[in-house]
């Protein structure tokens, strides 16, 4: 931790410049030139990608065993409103989620681990992705073969104004949820308004059809399980006499097991083919598989903790009672090998730091940095020890 606390204010710097120039999903052009010239100043070597601002650096040890962190790097679409000097420059874009942090976290974690590379038991793979809040970068990353490196494991984290500075929320399993984007199509057939008998009316059928598919969550999902199924649009109709013949519904389905997501997946394909049918309509759905659900490994979490313990004292975990219904690509990431995934407090409420994450007054309390630096180095450290 000391060294750590020796780098602050190089990690500030750092974090505030990726704050005052932030770049959406898939447009980070500028953040990886920086990381680049950050990577160059501390001789380590990197590759980048020709079809994603992706970068992943690496550090060579002594041994086979590679331990993997990553950061994410896109920001929001948000208007930043904090009255600060670091604010963003870019209109209408903003690190409204920590991703400026996050970055920050990993290139100072980095350079505390290049200061050591000749007495690690083994190799460090510096994972920088894109795309966090879009179309998933990690699952392209993977693709491209970034976990091909021999990595016994990956670490990540988000940063998290509920969780004080000082302090670490995890769960030894799961941690977030899996997501589905669904598009449902009633088609029905118009006619003249005073004579709706003549037709198939698409909105009586989208209105009975959200109703029914309501009880999917109270009524066919356990209770001891979580889901959240919302329609958040739905268009249909020409004008006020005329009976519609499309109905459009977006919405998404949030859950928590595996089994579960496939098995409300499957109701829901079931009632919007027979409800519909049933009222002389037809039903149209177009399911887009989102991110799965993030789920810990214990023992790796379990490592995540008793390093935080031994940087931060015994009364630095807490516990979290609750899965995030929220998701989190990193969760492919522990698909493919073991790891774990942690919020890092970075919450100070006599600065005024306390606005939740996708929020434009959203900040972090700086001295956060340090030590989610100080927790992944030592995450690494004692990841190799443990495999060596």
């Amino acid at each position: 931790m000391n060294r750590a606390a020796e780098i602050r204010d190089w990690m500030t710097e750092v974090r505030r410049d990726f704050h005052k120039h932030p770049e959406l999903s898939t447009e980070e052009r500028r953040t990886r030139e920086k990381i680049k010239d950050y990577l160059k100043d501390l001789e380590i070597p990197f590759k980048t990608f020709e079809h994603h601002y992706g970068i992943v650096g690496f550090i060579k040890g002594k041994g086979d065993n590679t331990i993997a962190l990553r950061a994410d790097m896109d920001a929001l679409p948000i208007q930043d409103k904090k009255e600060v000097e670091y604010a963003s420059q870019n209109t209408g874009v903003m690190h409204a989620c920590g991703h400026d942090a996050h970055m920050s976290i990993l290139l100072g974690a980095a350079k505390l681990l290049k200061e050591v590379e000749d007495r690690l038991q083994g190799n460090v793979l510096l994972v920088f992705q894109p795309a966090e809040e879009t179309v998933g970068g990690a699952k392209q990353m993977i693709k491209d073969g970034v976990l091909d490196k021999d990595v016994k494991a990956i670490f990540g984290l988000h940063v998290s104004t509920e969780i004080p500075t000082g302090k670490i929320g995890i769960r030894l399993h799961q941690m977030n949820a899996a997501s589905d984007v669904l598009t449902l199509r009633v088609l029905g057939k118009s006619t003249h308004g005073a004579y709706p008998h003549e037709g198939i009316d698409a909105i009586v059928i989208a209105g009975q059809l959200i109703c029914a598919l309501q009880t999917i969550v109270s009524r066919a999902t356990d209770p001891r399980d979580s889901a959240v199924l919302t329609f958040g649009t739905i268009e249909g109709g020409s004008q006020n006499n005329i009976v519609a013949d499309e109905v459009t519904l977006t919405g998404t389905l949030r859950t928590l097991s595996p089994k579960t997501r496939e098995m409300l997946n499957d109701k829901i394909a079931q009632y919007v083919e027979l409800i519909p049918k049933a009222m002389g309509g037809q039903g149209v759905l177009e399911r887009i598989k989102g991110y799965p659900a993030l789920i810990n490994h214990p023992a790796w979490a379990q490592l995540v903790v008793d390093t935080s313990i031994s940087f931060l004292g015994e009364n630095s975990v807490l516990e979290l009672e609750k899965p995030s219904m929220g998701v989190e690509d990193f969760a492919y990431f522990l698909e493919r090998v073991p790891g774990a995934f942690y919020q890092l407090g970075c919450r100070n409420e006599e600065r005024g730091i306390t606005h939740p994450g996708h929020n434009d007054l959203f900040d972090i309390d700086e001295e956060c940095l340090p030590i989610g630096a100080a927790l992944q180095a030592g995450c690494v450290l004692n990841s190799l020890s443990r495999l060596s």
